[in-house]
């Protein structure tokens, strides 16, 4: 209400008595104060109430001025303030709109990327599941059955034969050396039934008949300790050999369990030609020294000559492997 009360309080006076008083004899009729002190007034009330300042009024310069003119020339202050506000808003807007653009574009390369980061882990784990199928292999073969079952039967031959039932160790010797023959055959005629385990497991097999033939029948007084030494030495320095190339063959990671998986495989042995002679010379010297107490020959000098020969043959097979390791002991590379 104050700016139509100065309005009115101003016009009066003007009208009456025209403007050759001027507007600062009115502001001082009106209200008892000079101009500035009216202006400075004005400005606190339009802070207050929200009008548009009016700093821009000078009594002294515009005394001419009449409430009409002075309307417009505030309405056209209004007019340019409120243009400046649509100014700066459509400025704002145009800044937001912009930063949104520019977020959205990052978020889409962040997401293009992601999505490029996640399919390339799905081809490198599609690749190593690829790698981890051509090192597995089907171990359940004929061949491997048969050198399984006659490493299961080989204990219990050592049991027969120092229970002193060497009938019965003999035909289960026989059995086992059946065995022996039937899984070599079997893989060298069908190649689908040859396995890269089996290259272990069947030496593996022939070491634990071995020892438990020798070792039962040096209890039984069958065969004399030192043969049963070199023999079970050779053996268990074989045995440990194939452990160590096992973990050195053995990609990272090396835990127990891949260690001990026989389906990953990571090796390959080749025995070598005087050892498959040794194998053989064994098994005959086993065989007639069971039945030396079956057909009364027991320390006839064609058996004493028969454990030379053995051992002869035993410690040529140990050093054959330690020679000729780079082409006995076969490390299988990884296909890149």
């Amino acid at each position: 209400m104050l700016p139509a009360i100065v309005f009115r309080q101003m016009h009066r006076p003007l009208s009456a008595g025209g403007l050759h008083h001027g507007a600062a004899t009115t502001l001082k009729h009106v209200l008892g104060v000079g101009g500035s002190s009216f202006v400075n007034c004005l400005n606190r009330y339009a802070a207050a109430t929200g009008f548009i300042r009016i700093s821009f009024l000078d009594i002294n310069q515009r005394r001419n001025w009449d409430v009409a003119r002075l309307r417009l020339y505030a309405d056209a202050k209004k007019q340019s303030l409120h243009l400046r506000t649509l100014q700066g808003r459509d400025l704002l807007q145009n800044v937001l709109d912009k930063q949104r653009a520019d977020f959205i574009e990052r978020k889409n390369f962040l997401v293009d990327d992601i999505r490029e980061a996640k399919h390339k882990v799905q081809e490198r784990v599609r690749e190593k599941i690829v790698e981890i199928r051509e090192e597995r292999e089907n171990i359940m073969t004929i061949p491997n059955m048969l050198t399984i079952s006659r490493a299961i039967l080989s204990p219990y031959i050592g049991y027969v034969i120092v229970q002193g039932d060497f009938t019965l160790g003999m035909s289960l010797l026989v059995v086992a050396g059946i065995t022996d023959l039937l899984d070599g055959q079997i893989a060298r005629r069908w190649p689908s039934q040859a396995s890269k385990a089996g290259s272990f497991l069947d030496p593996m097999a022939d070491k634990l008949l071995m020892g438990s033939l020798v070792i039962s029948l040096c209890y039984s007084e069958l065969l004399p300790m030192w043969l049963t030494g070199v023999v079970v030495f050779r053996d268990v320095f074989l045995i440990g050999a194939g452990f160590v190339i096992r973990y050195i063959s053995l990609p990272p990671p090396k835990t127990f369990s891949r260690y001990f998986d026989a389906t990953h495989v990571t090796a390959q042995l080749e025995p070598t030609l005087i050892s498959k002679i040794n194998t053989g010379v064994q098994l005959a010297t086993i065989g007639i020294s069971l039945g030396a107490p079956i057909w009364n020959y027991i320390d006839h000098p064609a058996l004493h000559g028969l454990w030379y020969l053995t051992g002869v043959t035993t410690v040529a097979a140990a050093l054959s492997y330690v020679i000729n390791r780079r082409d006995t002991f076969k490390i299988i590379q990884k296909k890149k």
